[in-house]
Formats: C-alpha cells, sequence, structure tokens
C-alpha cells in the first residue's frame, strides 16, 4: 500500500481511508481502527501490526505553558499552572543612574523556574500599602515626592507618588528599561513582562488623586523605551487607549470578571472592554497579535468556583474569557483550598484560557508527512516554539527527530486547520517498529512542553503525541 490516511476524530474514533494499490490491501482493512500510517518509500515496507488509535479529542493539560492561571511565585502548589507572578520595586533593582542590581530579580526567575514554570512580574514606583518603591538616590538628589490620601479615610497614611515630569526621573525610567530589555529580551524563562512603573501597582492611574499621574510625554516616553528594547518578550499595558493602540503592547484587565464588560455604557466607560472599544479596531483586535493577561478581581476570589460565582452580573467568567481572549490571569483564588466541584470548575476555567491544539488529520505517503491542526481555544500562541518529527522505538525511546519549518504561532481560533508537510530521512533507523509522533519542545531548560488536546498526547512518551506506526526493514 502507498499510505493511510484518517481524521483524528473529536469526541468519536476515527475513520480511516486506505489509499492502497493492492498487496496489503485485505490486511489493511480489516486490521485498521483508527489512524495508521504506512510509509512505503523506496527500500521500505509498511506493517499493519501496531497501529496507533483510536484518535479522541481531550482537553489540553491545564498547564500548559504560557497560559492558563497564574499564582504569587510559590503559591498554589497543588494547582496546575506553568505562569508565576511577582512585584518588585524598582528601588530594589536600581540604585544609581546607570547602576542596576538584578539579584532579586534572578532569584524570583530562578526559584520559579525551578518548578518548570515561566515568570510573570512587574516593577513599581508606589504601591499603597507598602513602602516605597523610589530608588533613593532619586530622593536624595531632590526629586519631588507627593502624598496621595483616601478622602474618606482618616486612616489612610497615604501613599507617596513621584514628581514624573522631573527629568531625572525620566532619564531613569529610559534607563532601566533599556537595561532590562538588554538583559531579559527574548530570555526564555520569562513568560510576560507588564510594563508597569508609573502609578499605583504600575497600573498607570492614580486614583483618587488623578491629577498626579505621569502625563502623556512621560507615557509615551516609557512606552517608546520599552517598544525599542523588547522585540521578543511580550510587554503589556494596563489600560487600552488610543495612545497605545497601534502599538506592538498586549493588555492586562486587573479587574477581571468584575469590571470587564460593560453593563451600563455611561457608568462603567472605565471597564476593559468598554476601553477596548473607544480605542478602536486596532485595539479590539489586538488580540489576535498580541497577548492578554490580568488579574481576577480579588473580591471574587473566595466565590468564583462556587456553583453561584460571587461575580457582578453579567462579570461571568467564561464571558469574559470569550470577550478579551485573554492567556493567562494572576488568580489567588487557586492558592486556596479546592476540592470537588469547585476545583473541577477552577482546572475547567483555566483551560479556557489561551490557545488550544488539536490534531484533526494526518497521513504518511511515500515518506512524506501530513498533519493538519486547529485551535479550539480563545487566543492564538504568539512565540514562534518549534515543532519537531519524533520517532519512539518500541520501548519508548526517542529513537530519532527531525527539525521542521512547523509553527503554531498566529494560527487563531476560527482559522482554517493549518496543513504540515514534511519529508523526514529514515536512512538513519535501524530495521524496526517505531512509533511517529509530533513534540513541540519548550525553550527553557525544563520547562513544560507543548502538549495537544487529544487522549493519545503524552501516552507513549512525554511531550509526544503519537501519529501511527511505521515498521522499516
Amino acid at each position: 500500500p502507498r499510505g493511510v490516511s484518517g481524521p483524528i476524530a473529536t469526541g468519536r474514533r476515527s475513520g480511516v481511508m486506505c489509499d492502497d494499490a493492492g498487496g496489503m490491501r485485505g490486511a489493511v482493512r480489516s486490521g485498521c481502527a483508527g489512524v495508521l500510517l504506512l510509509i512505503c518509500g523506496q527500500g521500505y515496507a509498511g506493517a499493519s501490526e501496531g497501529a496507533a488509535g483510536p484518535f479522541v479529542h481531550a482537553p489540553a493539560p491545564p498547564d500548559n505553558p504560557l497560559k492558563g492561571f497564574c499564582p504569587y511565585a510559590g503559591q498554589a502548589r497543588e494547582f496546575p499552572h506553568s505562569l508565576e507572578f511577582s512585584y518588585f520595586p524598582l528601588s530594589d533593582l536600581m540604585d544609581g543612574p546607570d547602576h542596576f542590581t538584578w539579584d532579586p530579580l534572578e532569584a524570583f526567575i530562578r526559584d520559579v523556574n525551578s518548578r518548570g514554570c515561566q515568570a510573570v512580574f512587574r516593577v513599581y514606583l508606589t504601591f499603597p500599602g507598602k513602602p516605597s518603591g523610589i530608588p533613593k538616590f532619586l530622593v536624595d538628589g531632590g526629586l519631588m515626592i507627593h502624598r496621595c490620601t483616601q478622602p474618606a479615610s482618616r486612616a489612610d497614611p497615604g501613599t507617596d507618588t513621584p514628581d514624573y515630569a522631573d527629568p531625572r526621573l525620566r532619564a531613569a525610567l529610559r534607563a532601566f528599561i533599556a537595561a532590562l530589555g538588554k538583559r531579559y529580551d527574548g530570555d526564555p524563562r520569562i513568560g510576560y513582562v507588564t510594563a508597569g512603573l508609573l502609578g499605583f501597582w504600575g497600573e498607570w492611574h492614580t486614583s483618587p488623586c488623578d491629577g498626579l499621574m505621569a502625563g502623556r510625554a512621560v507615557r509615551d516616553e516609557v512606552m517608546d523605551a520599552f517598544q525599542k528594547s523588547f522585540r521578543e518578550t511580550p510587554i503589556l499595558l494596563r489600560y487600552p487607549g488610543e495612545e497605545n493602540a497601534r502599538r506592538p503592547f498586549g493588555y492586562h484587565d486587573d479587574s477581571f470578571a468584575w469590571a470587564t464588560l460593560p453593563v451600563d455604557r455611561r457608568r462603567d466607560d472605565w471597564f476593559f472592554v468598554a476601553r477596548l472599544e473607544a480605542a478602536g479596531k486596532e485595539a479590539l483586535d489586538k488580540w489576535k497579535t498580541r497577548p492578554i493577561g490580568g488579574e481576577v478581581r480579588p473580591e471574587t476570589w473566595g466565590t468564583l468556583w462556587d456553583e453561584k460565582p460571587g461575580v457582578p452580573p453579567g462579570q461571568e467568567f467564561q464571558r469574559c474569557v470569550e470577550a478579551t481572549h485573554a492567556s493567562w490571569l494572576m488568580d489567588s483564588s487557586i492558592a486556596r483550598p479546592l476540592a470537588g466541584d469547585r476545583l473541577a470548575r477552577a482546572v475547567a476555567g483555566a483551560r479556557r484560557l489561551g490557545y488550544e491544539f488539536q490534531v484533526t488529520g494526518a497521513r504518511v505517503a511515500r515518506s512524506r508527512v501530513r498533519v493538519t491542526v486547529r485551535n479550539t481555544g480563545a487566543a492564538p500562541l504568539y512565540r514562534r516554539w518549534p515543532v519537531r518529527l519524533v520517532a519512539l522505538d518500541e520501548a519508548g525511546n526517542r529513537a530519532a527527530e527531525w527539525g521542521t519549518d512547523w509553527n503554531l504561532s498566529g494560527l487563531l481560533p476560527g482559522d482554517p486547520d493549518r496543513v504540515w508537510e514534511q519529508s523526514p530521512d529514515l536512512t538513519g533507523l535501524a530495521p524496526g517498529r517505531y512509533r511517529l509522533g509530533i513534540s513541540v519542545p519548550n525553550p527553557m531548560p525544563g520547562g513544560r512542553p507543548l502538549r495537544f488536546a487529544d487522549r493519545a498526547q503524552d501516552r507513549d512518551a512525554p511531550g509526544v503525541l503519537t501519529l501511527g506506526t511505521i515498521r522499516l526493514r
């Protein structure tokens, strides 16, 4: 036979279509029970024994890389996740106009990586309730500090916020971003960087003291610096707006499932989706090329996974995911005890975020491999990670691997299936039976590989989706 093809089904057994030319036609027809891949190139013959299948869709793991829920570093160790987060005061990382102290950030990254996760972080100058993050050399140099207090609270000691217009602070911010990018842009240990630096919590607002926020010129300088210094690692901004809609940044909604979807158009004009809409088509389509992240609002943590979640009307979690196409969310609800149905709902919520890739067909004919893949998730993969062909021997060891020009980046939910084709060089393989599969390794050493939404994923080897069997003689 020249080859056998068949779809990898969703939720049911796959059918098989045999492209035969006599020979073992009867054996193939009686032996196929799924997708049987036969290589019949020159010098090789297929065998009907040991066919893989049937292939059945199954949800991809909730800890697939670069997506899902993102706890604070070291928390939620019982919940499956691939990202961990931390804040850093700028004063911990910068102690002079051109002198930087990376040890705290490096220690965090190494700690997160030790658990197979990738790091997400934000640097701030002001954080209500915490000591100032303004570098001492700036304060000693005469940087003016303002204090913002909550007008209705006599107990509020206030939050120190700098004079953002001061040229010394502006120069320091530009220098820091340039140094950060030089050291960390493209570092596979890092998943995302939220821009931070300006406003309370690095969220680009100083409410209720709006007059203390950095002006447009300072915001533009910070965005220019990030745009110049980061070409690979995604940078996310807090608020969509006309001033950033055309820039190469994603967004993070830090009031997710609380102030995401506008219900009252006049009152809710600051909600995340309302801001997207006000910023125009470029912002609304941002998710197609730049990641959307955020944080589940703390008020929901205790009830988010109840049968009746404690979110405001119109802010249901799944509706918010569908509207924003979010890939990842900081969420401390998963650091709390979860069991039974509440745990199942939380895991399902993690799976809904970001991409989910399903192989929908596979074929090998005359030594040429053809695979079709579909994105059934909420967002694309924003990194170009290598896809590899793998041959496993009968013991499950990797007998051979081949690089490909295949990639998953940019494949949007609802797009036509992406088709991959390649002819692997089999001459280095000894005669015998092999399982042929695909893998998408994580560029970070020790990082979780990307896994497909198929029951056959990891069945024969970690990180490998088996497509079928071949026998070489």
